[in-house]
């Protein structure tokens, strides 16, 4: 029986999968914006959702629980300060995957993994005003 086996494996063996899907999840958070392969960004959407609702529950052991899997303290002040800020108001759907086509070394799908409600960057002429 299959029974809560609901999780792609991506061809690696369990470590080298959870420490490839968290590295994802921080990159996600450092950058708010990376270009992965459809099913990485599919499997890395759990647990950085799951990061960023941990930083709006705001308590002491929802900070050790992402500490466990973040272990880098900008990031940490990142998800409990300003992330947990901008999505205080939403309930989960915070990241956007769009497909954006094949690449071209070995034909895997790629898709832009994102942040919801990202800041635009101004641009060089209203930082001039």
């Amino acid at each position: 029986m299959r029974h809560r086996k609901n999780f792609n494996k991506l061809s690696r063996p369990s470590s080298h999968r959870l420490s490839m899907l968290r590295n994802l999840a921080v990159s996600l958070i450092k950058h708010e914006r990376i270009i992965t392969t459809v099913q990485k960004a599919k499997e890395a959407r759990r647990i950085a959702e799951r990061l960023i609702t941990y930083g709006k529950r705001g308590t002491l052991h929802a900070r050790r629980l992402c500490a466990s899997i973040v272990q880098d303290d900008e990031i940490l002040k990142k998800i409990f300060g300003e992330l947990a800020e901008r999505y205080k108001n939403r309930n989960g759907g915070y990241t956007r995957i769009t497909r954006i086509g094949f690449r071209r070394g070995d034909g895997a799908e790629e898709a832009l993994f994102e942040l919801v409600d990202r800041p635009l960057k101004e641009s060089k002429e209203e930082k001039k005003k």
